[in-house]
Protein backbone atom coordinates (compact mmCIF):
# COMPACT_ATOMS: atom_id res chain seq x y z
CA UNK A 1 0.00 0.00 0.00
CA UNK A 2 2.79 2.45 0.84
CA UNK A 3 4.36 1.99 -2.58
CA UNK A 4 1.08 2.76 -4.29
CA UNK A 5 0.99 6.05 -2.36
CA UNK A 6 4.27 7.21 -3.87
CA UNK A 7 2.65 8.14 -7.14
CA UNK A 8 -0.97 9.10 -7.52
CA UNK A 9 -2.23 7.05 -10.40
CA UNK A 10 -0.01 8.24 -13.22
CA UNK A 11 -0.64 11.94 -12.62
CA UNK A 12 3.07 12.47 -12.10
CA UNK A 13 2.55 13.77 -8.57
CA UNK A 14 4.85 12.04 -6.12
CA UNK A 15 3.61 12.05 -2.56
CA UNK A 16 7.06 11.57 -1.03
CA UNK A 17 9.72 13.88 -2.38
CA UNK A 18 12.24 13.98 0.46
CA UNK A 19 12.89 11.00 2.74
CA UNK A 20 14.87 11.43 5.93
CA UNK A 21 16.52 8.17 6.98
CA UNK A 22 17.37 8.34 10.68
CA UNK A 23 20.09 5.78 11.29
CA UNK A 24 22.22 4.62 14.20
CA UNK A 25 24.77 3.28 11.67
CA UNK A 26 24.59 -0.25 13.07
CA UNK A 27 24.47 -3.45 11.06
CA UNK A 28 20.70 -3.51 11.62
CA UNK A 29 20.40 -0.12 9.91
CA UNK A 30 22.55 -1.38 7.06
CA UNK A 31 20.06 -4.21 6.62
CA UNK A 32 17.18 -1.81 5.98
CA UNK A 33 19.16 0.62 3.80
CA UNK A 34 18.30 -1.24 0.55
CA UNK A 35 14.59 -0.93 1.38
CA UNK A 36 14.94 2.80 1.95
CA UNK A 37 16.83 3.13 -1.32
CA UNK A 38 14.17 1.17 -3.23
CA UNK A 39 11.38 3.26 -1.68
CA UNK A 40 13.13 6.47 -2.75
CA UNK A 41 13.63 5.05 -6.24
CA UNK A 42 9.95 4.14 -6.60
CA UNK A 43 8.81 7.51 -5.23
CA UNK A 44 11.46 9.41 -7.19
CA UNK A 45 12.42 11.01 -3.87
CA UNK A 46 15.75 12.19 -2.56
CA UNK A 47 17.18 10.75 0.65
CA UNK A 48 18.87 12.60 3.48
CA UNK A 49 20.62 10.82 6.35
CA UNK A 50 20.85 11.79 9.98
CA UNK A 51 22.60 10.09 12.86
CA UNK A 52 22.44 11.44 16.39
CA UNK A 53 25.06 11.11 19.09
CA UNK A 54 23.97 11.59 22.67
CA UNK A 55 25.67 14.68 24.02
CA UNK A 56 27.67 14.40 27.25
CA UNK A 57 27.42 17.36 29.62
CA UNK A 58 30.89 18.96 29.54
CA UNK A 59 30.74 20.19 33.12
CA UNK A 60 31.04 16.60 34.33
CA UNK A 61 33.82 15.44 32.06
CA UNK A 62 36.87 17.58 31.33
CA UNK A 63 37.98 17.31 27.73
CA UNK A 64 34.54 16.28 26.48
CA UNK A 65 34.58 18.84 23.65
CA UNK A 66 37.73 17.24 22.24
CA UNK A 67 36.17 13.79 22.63
CA UNK A 68 33.05 14.95 20.76
CA UNK A 69 35.21 16.37 17.99
CA UNK A 70 37.07 13.05 17.59
CA UNK A 71 33.79 11.11 17.78
CA UNK A 72 32.18 13.40 15.22
CA UNK A 73 35.05 12.92 12.77
CA UNK A 74 34.96 9.14 13.22
CA UNK A 75 31.17 9.02 12.85
CA UNK A 76 31.42 11.25 9.78
CA UNK A 77 33.62 8.63 8.12
CA UNK A 78 31.22 5.83 9.05
CA UNK A 79 28.25 7.90 7.84
CA UNK A 80 30.02 8.56 4.53
CA UNK A 81 30.56 4.82 4.04
CA UNK A 82 26.94 4.17 4.93
CA UNK A 83 25.78 6.90 2.52
CA UNK A 84 27.71 5.24 -0.31
CA UNK A 85 25.47 2.19 0.05
CA UNK A 86 22.38 4.21 -0.86
CA UNK A 87 24.13 6.95 -2.82
CA UNK A 88 23.38 9.94 -0.59
CA UNK A 89 25.61 12.93 -1.38
CA UNK A 90 27.66 14.62 1.34
CA UNK A 91 25.41 17.68 1.49
CA UNK A 92 22.51 15.46 2.62
CA UNK A 93 24.48 13.67 5.39
CA UNK A 94 23.99 15.11 8.85
CA UNK A 95 25.41 14.35 12.31
CA UNK A 96 23.86 15.91 15.37
CA UNK A 97 24.67 15.85 19.08
CA UNK A 98 21.70 15.75 21.43
CA UNK A 99 18.45 13.91 21.91
CA UNK A 100 17.42 11.56 19.10
CA UNK A 101 13.81 12.69 19.10
CA UNK A 102 14.38 16.44 19.03
CA UNK A 103 17.35 16.24 16.64
CA UNK A 104 15.56 14.08 14.07
CA UNK A 105 12.31 16.02 14.26
CA UNK A 106 13.94 19.46 13.99
CA UNK A 107 16.17 18.33 11.11
CA UNK A 108 13.15 16.85 9.30
CA UNK A 109 11.43 20.22 9.56
CA UNK A 110 14.52 22.14 8.42
CA UNK A 111 14.90 20.07 5.26
CA UNK A 112 11.14 19.77 4.61
CA UNK A 113 11.18 15.97 4.74
CA UNK A 114 7.79 14.50 4.03
CA UNK A 115 8.71 11.00 5.26
CA UNK A 116 10.99 9.92 8.09
CA UNK A 117 12.23 6.33 7.96
CA UNK A 118 13.52 4.69 11.12
CA UNK A 119 14.51 1.15 11.91
CA UNK A 120 12.87 -0.71 14.72
CA UNK A 121 14.74 -3.40 16.60
CA UNK A 122 11.46 -4.94 17.76
CA UNK A 123 12.51 -5.10 21.39
CA UNK A 124 9.94 -6.06 23.96
CA UNK A 125 9.54 -5.82 27.71
CA UNK A 126 10.96 -2.90 29.68
CA UNK A 127 12.72 -1.29 26.70
CA UNK A 128 9.41 -1.29 24.79
CA UNK A 129 7.48 0.09 27.77
CA UNK A 130 9.92 2.96 28.31
CA UNK A 131 9.90 3.78 24.64
CA UNK A 132 12.62 4.15 22.07
CA UNK A 133 13.96 6.75 19.71
CA UNK A 134 11.73 5.33 16.99
CA UNK A 135 8.65 5.52 19.20
CA UNK A 136 9.41 9.12 20.17
CA UNK A 137 9.83 10.09 16.52
CA UNK A 138 6.54 8.42 15.53
CA UNK A 139 4.66 10.29 18.24
CA UNK A 140 6.27 13.68 17.60
CA UNK A 141 6.59 13.90 13.82
CA UNK A 142 4.65 16.39 11.73
CA UNK A 143 5.16 14.26 8.62
CA UNK A 144 4.66 10.57 7.86
CA UNK A 145 6.93 8.06 9.59
CA UNK A 146 7.76 4.61 8.33
CA UNK A 147 9.11 2.04 10.77
CA UNK A 148 11.02 -0.77 9.14
CA UNK A 149 11.70 -3.83 11.25
CA UNK A 150 15.42 -4.53 11.18
CA UNK A 151 16.24 -8.22 11.29
CA UNK A 152 19.28 -9.33 13.23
Amino acid sequence: MLLSQCSTGGTGINIYKHILFATDLTELSRNIAPKVNKLAEICEAKISLITVLEQMPNYYYPGVNEAESVASERVQNILAEFADIIQVPKERQHIEFGSVKSSVLSYAERINADLIVVGSHGRHGLARLLGSGANAIVNGAECDVLLIRASE
